[in-house]
């Protein structure tokens, strides 16, 4: 299976801050092919079979080899009504598979505004603390420009001033993982709209001000100027 882009793109970026990188692991071709049961039904996408399975007792929370459940299949795979009746049948929305990662903050990563309001209306929550780097869904779309993905999960209740174990948090990855363009800067005025922190500085001290000056960001300086950070 080829590797998305987004995953490259996260790769890349934190390569470059010197961060060894693992981002989260949809299912390669193999392990769906040899899927059974619900994770085959979520992977296709078979809302009918679901409801058979879990009608008869299947259990909704098992995990394959990675630890994903058929809730995080589902999710990959962008199947938003078997989400649904896996959710109504009792799935948990917020569990975890291997490497930390739950469903929210998979459809974050993804740009997969869709699913993440399916979700979200159903009651996962954006406030829980994921991954490896002990971050939040909120860090991790911020990091990718996400503005649409950042606005929603700002709006149910994400952490704001969340800081993971880079010592980094939404405000400063939008700024130091991003690229300054447009959805950067949509994304960094989402989080300064909402009330984040804008003096929290890395783990050398540098604000997201002085982060956003060294990299030339002119448009994002701005921004903070005009509210206030230093």
């Amino acid at each position: 299976m080829k590797t998305p882009l987004r995953v490259i793109s996260l790769a890349l970026s934190l390569t470059l801050a010197g961060v060894s990188v693992q981002a989260q692991v949809a299912p390669s071709t193999a392990e769906a092919v040899a899927y059974t049961g619900l994770h085959m039904a979520a992977h296709k996408g078979d809302v009918a079979k679901v409801q058979r399975l879990t009608s008869s007792g299947a259990a909704l929370n098992a995990v394959d080899g990675y630890g994903r459940t058929p809730l995080h299949v589902a999710t990959f795979a962008r199947q938003r009504e078997v989400i649904r009746a896996l959710v109504t049948s009792g799935a948990g929305l917020n569990k975890l598979e291997s490497d930390r990662y739950d469903a929210v903050t998979i459809a974050s990563v993804a740009d997969d505004e869709d699913t993440l309001k399916v979700l979200l209306q159903l009651g996962a929550s954006a406030k829980q603390v994921t991954s490896r780097y002990d971050g939040t869904a909120l860090i991790a779309a911020a990091h990718l420009g996400h503005d649409g993905v950042v606005r929603q999960l700002i709006a149910a209740g994400a952490p704001l001033d969340h800081v993971n174990n880079l010592h980094w948090t939404a405000v400063i990855e939008s700024i130091v993982l991003g690229d300054g363009g447009a959805r950067h800067q949509a994304t960094l005025k989402a989080l300064i709209d909402a009330g984040a922190n804008l003096q929290l500085a890395d783990r050398s001290g540098q604000t997201p001000l002085a982060l956003a000056k060294a990299r030339g960001y002119s448009a994002m300086v701005s921004l903070l100027e005009k509210a206030g950070a230093r």
